[in-house]
This record gives structure tokens, C-alpha cells and sequence, in this order.
């Protein structure tokens, strides 16, 4: 399953920083089929000790983690709906990608100078989303032009389409996110095509500098503002050190803990993001494991067994029997495969099956 999250921001705010502290936990693409050559796209392991665990249980020859795609997005400017900058290429790129890490500086630091010239993670955050609102407003604005041709002609999905965008096309004009926009189920999928960027799930991150001016410890206003405003619009959000893993990258394991402490910084939080932007896209993961592979599958939540079966392969869908399934806590408590088929913790389950995050899972076809 091909999934990606678009790195945005504004110049100067770590954005490519970020992109290369994730590359620093790439995987090896050739294990994922979907995986790009692209330099500005790095295939990334989503951190998951359930995974080494059960390996080291199975003795398994390769391990595989579960991915996500994370796109480094051309910097933005004020303007680029218009066309500004890279615009037209910037808002291209963030429509092909599942979601939005939207990097916002929360530093200060007098040699890396900010776009405006003074930090404001707000304004920052009013900027990008402004551009992205506009981009949106011409996208609907358009679409409902072309509708009234289709309702004419009695079209009822134009007319339901027509009412959904019309609340749509309001609440951007309010300068709200098309996601604020309460759909019902046959609104949903007609909204859906029309692939609007603030409709995209988007996550916040907060990023510092071990060492530097960080306006969350400085008990800064501006950091009260941006939390207020996280808070009330209920925003995923991760606060990072894209720096420390950057300046890090060569040492080992301990010694990189040591720095941290030095340094004030216990993590780097790149594995929250990694987590965090998983978990934004709704995504879980099931487990295979054996003597040749342990492996984490990605799949949307609430798919049954023969829909998580086609992240194995397609053929799995239309040619599934049953599945033999147990928790992957159970499996390692038990020792041994044979051990919980005694105990009758591995159950078969059938086509209705909804698979659950942390399911060991041997398909049956």
C-alpha cells in the first residue's frame, strides 16, 4: 500500500532538515514494490518493537518493518496560489500525497533568518493554510460552475455534490479547512474526488533546537498562542529536534544518548512524527511471521481478512478461505506456535473477520 505525508513549510523552518533526519531511518525500498526513486521522497520505517520481537521469536532470516512515504515538498511562499515561487508545482505535489506535516520553527536563532524576519509560528501556520484555502476555493468554485449544467440535465449525484460543495465553498471563504465541513455518506466520496488540500489530514510540527532560543521553554507567548490554537481546532501535532538527528548521524547508539543529555534533548521525537503520521492516516498493522520473514502489513482500519490479505497480494481477496489468526503478545507468551494451537488462543476466522492492530496472521487461500 502506497501511503505519503508532504512535507510543507515556509523557507527557513528545518523543513528539509526534517526530510533528511527521516531519510536517516529509511528502509530498503526494494522490499516495498510501491517505493520510489524519486530523491525527494524517502521511504520510511515505522518504528514498531512488536515486529523485532516477534522476529527474534520465529529466529527469522529478514525482517521487514511497515513504511510510509514521506515527500519533501518545494518550499512555499505567500502568493504561490497565484503562482508565486513554485507555487503551481507546490500545491501539485501536496495534492498527490494522503496527508500534511506541516513544519512550523519554533526557534530563534539570529543566523538562520525566517522569511518575515521575526518567528511567529502562527502567522506561519495563517500563511500556509491561506495558501492552501485559496487553491481550494478556485477547485470548488470551478466544480460548482460545472454542475449547474449536470443538475439541469437531472443529474441527483451533481445535486447532492452541489449542496455539499456550496458548505464547502462557504466555510473556505470563512477561512476555515474544508475538512471543518460536516458530510454525510453521500456527500462523502463526491467531496472525496475532488481532492482538496485542506481536506487532507494534517499534522503540525513543532520544531526546536537542543541548545537554542526554543520559545516552548522561554515560556514565550507566542508558544501559548500556537498551543491555543492546536488545542481549539483539535490538530494533530509533534514537537521535534530535526537537528539532533542530523548532527548526530555518525555517531553510535550510547553515544548519541549522551549528546541528547548534554545537550537537554531526550529525543528527537522523528519516531513520534513517524508514529503520529501512521496513525493520522488511519493505518494499522497486521504481522506474518516465520523462519524466512517476519513482516508488518499496513492496512487501512476496519478492512476484513480478505481485504488486509491483498497487502500480501491481490489474489488474496477473491481466493481467501480462512484465516488462522492470534494476538502477538499471545504468540510470544505461548513460545511456540503449537504451544497456543493447545491452548486454543489461534483462531480461525472467516471472511467477516475485522483484522486488529497487532494481529499475527497466517491466510489460508
Amino acid at each position: 500500500m502506497s501511503l505519503s505525508i508532504g512535507i510543507v513549510g515556509l523557507p527557513n523552518v528545518g523543513k528539509s532538515t526534517l526530510f533528511n533526519a527521516l531519510t536517516k531511518k529509511s528502509v530498503l525500498a526494494a522490499n516495498y514494490p510501491f517505493a520510489t526513486i524519486d530523491p525527494s521522497v524517502g521511504v520510511v520505517a515505522v518504528p514498531d518493537d512488536r515486529l523485532w520481537k516477534l522476529s527474534e521469536f520465529s529466529k527469522s532470516i529478514k525482517t521487514v518493518p511497515a513504511a510510509v512515504e514521506f515527500v519533501d515538498i518545494a518550499g512555499l511562499v505567500k502568493g504561490a496560489s497565484e503562482g508565486e515561487g513554485l507555487g503551481n508545482q507546490f500545491l501539485t505535489n501536496i495534492r498527490e500525497t494522503d496527508a500534511i506535516a506541516e513544519v512550523v520553527r519554533i526557534f530563534e536563532d539570529d543566523n538562520i533568518i525566517h522569511v518575515d524576519g521575526k518567528i511567529n509560528p502562527i502567522k506561519d501556520i495563517e500563511v500556509i493554510n491561506f495558501e492552501l484555502i485559496l487553491a481550494d476555493l478556485q477547485t470548488v468554485t470551478k466544480r460548482l460552475n460545472n454542475l449547474k449544467s449536470e443538475i439541469k440535465k437531472g443529474n441527483k449525484n451533481a445535486v447532492i455534490e452541489n449542496d455539499a460543495l456550496i458548505r464547502v465553498e462557504k466555510a473556505l471563504q470563512e477561512g476555515k479547512l474544508a475538512s471543518s465541513v460536516s458530510v454525510n455518506e453521500f456527500e462523502k466520496p463526491l467531496v472525496k474526488q475532488m481532492h482538496l488540500l485542506t481536506n487532507k489530514p494534517i499534522l503540525y510540527v513543532l520544531n526546536k533546537k537542543a541548545g537554542g532560543k526554543n520559545l516552548d521553554e522561554m515560556k514565550d507567548s507566542r508558544f501559548d498562542e500556537l498551543l491555543k490554537f492546536l488545542n481549539d481546532t483539535a490538530s494533530n501535532y509533534v514537537t521535534v529536534d530535526a537537528k539532533i538527528e542530523e548532527d548526530l548521524k555518525d555517531m553510535t547508539q550510547e553515544e548519541k544518548g549522551m549528546f541528547r543529555v548534554e545537550l537537554g534533548a531526550k529525543d528527537d521525537g522523528i519516531n513520534n512524527l513517524i508514529k503520529e503520521g501512521y496513525k493520522m492516516l488511519k493505518l494499522i498493522t497486521y504481522f506474518t511471521t516465520g523462519e524466512d520473514e517476519t513482516r508488518a502489513w499496513t492496512i487501512r482500519e476496519g478492512w476484513n481478512a480478505p481485504m488486509a490479505g491483498t497487502a500480501i497480494h491481490t489474489d488474496f481477496k477473491d481466493k481467501f478461505v480462512r484465516a488462522e489468526v492470534i494476538e502477538w503478545n499471545k504468540l510470544l507468551e505461548a513460545g511456540s506456535y503449537a504451544s497456543a494451537r493447545e491452548k486454543g488462543w489461534v483462531r480461525t476466522e472467516g471472511k467477516e473477520y475485522i483484522v486488529k492492530d497487532g494481529n499475527v496472521v497466517e491466510f489460508k487461500i
